[in-house]
């Protein structure tokens, strides 16, 4: 008998897939990892993985929805009513926003799926999307699978890292189908005001322009301030939606829970593009998120205070050893200057292999990150007072 001779198919991608951004933070936890491998004493503070549990209430909520058989079948296609009243409540209490939960609430796969899809539900191949620079790379990968152009918003701090409308020539502007943008900042930490989101729906509403307003770290906001919603601003669900989770708030990253808030056309989108790709969260993941949302809120006033104990404990060490910077307004992450001499990523190299602390070169958030390195407030006070300390005996600063 003959045997078959079976040949290699070689497989070729497609082109979105070739034109994909690369994965920034995959290099990233792989150089620590390599580091912790060798049997480094490694501080790894270069990625947004909050580092608390979820508060036990909530657990408790998941483990008695799991033995809920209505949960072990398929969940309603775009969620469970209850889980969109119950963040529909949470934006009424925290923000004074109204929301119907029928036509201006999408519940997502996490914040990051939101933010990829709403690209794939807006732009054609070609359109033009704003993006800020620095910033979340991830807006770059939706802009990139759905064939998008992006130009990009310079965030400088000498307009407090807010994007200069008035810099962005008009026809560019005109031509713009989508723009993002992301208070409190992720990386620069930078907060915004009535103000500055009045002028973006007038702006928006001018040249005809989609915002996604990235909420992920509403919640945290440092000294006294609390951030606000841009859905406050009044036109704002007429020219956008907000992406809000679950993951910063209440130390639920790896759950999975995220919403899009505001614009019932792109509410529409998002859910008729969600139809195509899953069938909503599993029920128990639900009712505990509802459970996030509805109970005793002072699990999030204690993660308030205790970023604020952190942000004070870095800035604190930062002062022993010279290094200075201006302190962030809300997120988690602190935006520092790299010393003379060095770029983002030379300095970056040099803290991982000399003082084994991972910080994010600001290069990887965008050209105008350069200059700059991220610090997650994502260990315990002790440890991120050491890592700053052990960066200053490199001898750097001063």
């Amino acid at each position: 008998m003959n045997r078959t001779e079976h040949v290699h198919v070689p497989i070729q991608p497609a082109d979105r897939m070739t034109g994909l951004p690369t994965q920034f933070f995959s290099k990233l936890v792989r150089r620590a990892n390599e580091q912790a491998a060798k049997g480094r004493d490694v501080i790894n503070l270069g990625q947004g993985n909050p580092d608390r549990p979820t508060p036990s209430h909530i657990v408790s909520a998941l483990q008695e929805a799991v033995e809920n058989p209505l949960y072990h079948r398929y969940p309603p296609f775009s969620g469970y009513p209850f889980l969109k009243e119950a963040v529909v409540n949470r934006y009424k209490e925290d923000y004074g926003v109204e929301l119907d939960p029928e036509k201006e609430v999408a519940i997502l796969f996490g914040g990051k799926t939101g933010l990829i899809e709403i690209s794939q539900c807006l732009l054609n191949p070609g359109d033009v999307c704003l993006v800020p620079d620095p910033g979340y790379p991830d807006y770059w990968s939706g802009v990139a699978l759905a064939g998008g152009r992006m130009e990009y918003m310079p965030l400088t701090a000498n307009n407090a890292f807010l994007p200069d409308y008035e810099a962005i020539p008009p026809e560019l502007a005109d031509k713009a189908k989508l723009m993002f943008i992301n208070y409190p900042n992720n990386p620069t930490g930078a907060v915004a005001n009535a103000d500055f989101y009045a002028k973006t729906v007038e702006f928006a509403s001018k040249h005809g322009i989609a915002v996604a307003s990235d909420f992920a770290y509403g919640a945290i906001g440092f000294d006294g301030q609390q951030p606000i919603s841009f859905l406050q601003t009044p036109g704002a669900k007429e020219v956008g939606v907000e992406f809000y989770t679950l993951s910063k708030t209440y130390n639920m990253a790896g759950w999975r829970v995220g919403f899009a808030l505001g614009n019932p056309d792109i509410v529409g989108l998002i859910n008729l593009i969600q139809d195509h790709y899953y069938c909503s969260l599993f029920g128990g993941i639900q009712a505990a998120a509802a459970e996030a949302l509805n109970g005793p809120q002072s699990c999030v006033t204690e993660l308030q205070d205790m970023y604020q104990f952190r942000l004070d404990a870095v800035f604190n060490a930062m002062e022993r050893v010279g290094w200075k910077a201006n302190k962030p307004g809300g997120s988690f992450f602190c935006w520092l200057p790299v010393p003379s001499g060095h770029t983002s990523a030379s300095f970056a190299d040099l803290v991982l292999e000399q003082a084994d602390v991972v910080v994010a070169p600001g290069i990887g958030f965008g050209e105008h990150g350069e200059g700059y390195v991220r610090l997650g407030l994502l260990a315990p006070e002790a440890r991120l007072e050491e890592a700053i300390l052990r960066i200053g005996r490199l001898g750097l600063f001063g």
